[in-house]
């Protein structure tokens, strides 16, 4: 894709999801127990002012989460979606922690 402004050539997303060699740490924990960990290439994110997603190198960032579904694609390429009742994250030198009040059925 270029972009029009200038004649760069940017790479299109689906190339940097899926691209093995952007990894995070990822662990999605409850009260009750640890739903998920492991490494992940994207974070979808259910924020309070509004959706946002994590790839490698995202700025340190603590937030609060709402009612909402957790999308991440693991590094194998596979997607999972844990609906969760709110929480928090934080993410700090490719390392996620989601302290989530509830993990809910799908």
């Amino acid at each position: 894709m270029k972009n029009k402004s200038s004649n760069i050539n940017l790479p299109a997303t689906s190339k940097l999801i899926t691209n093995n060699n952007i990894k995070m740490n990822l662990e999605l924990i409850t009260p009750k127990k640890k739903v998920f960990t492991g490494e992940i290439t994207l974070v979808q994110l259910p924020g309070a002012a509004g959706s946002f997603e994590i790839l490698k190198n995202h700025a340190p960032i603590v937030s609060i989460l709402k009612k909402g579904q957790v999308r991440l694609i693991t590094e194998s390429g596979e997607t999972k979606v844990y609906p969760i009742t709110g929480g928090v994250v934080e993410a700090s030198g490719n390392n996620i922690i989601i302290l989530a009040d509830k993990v809910e059925e799908l």
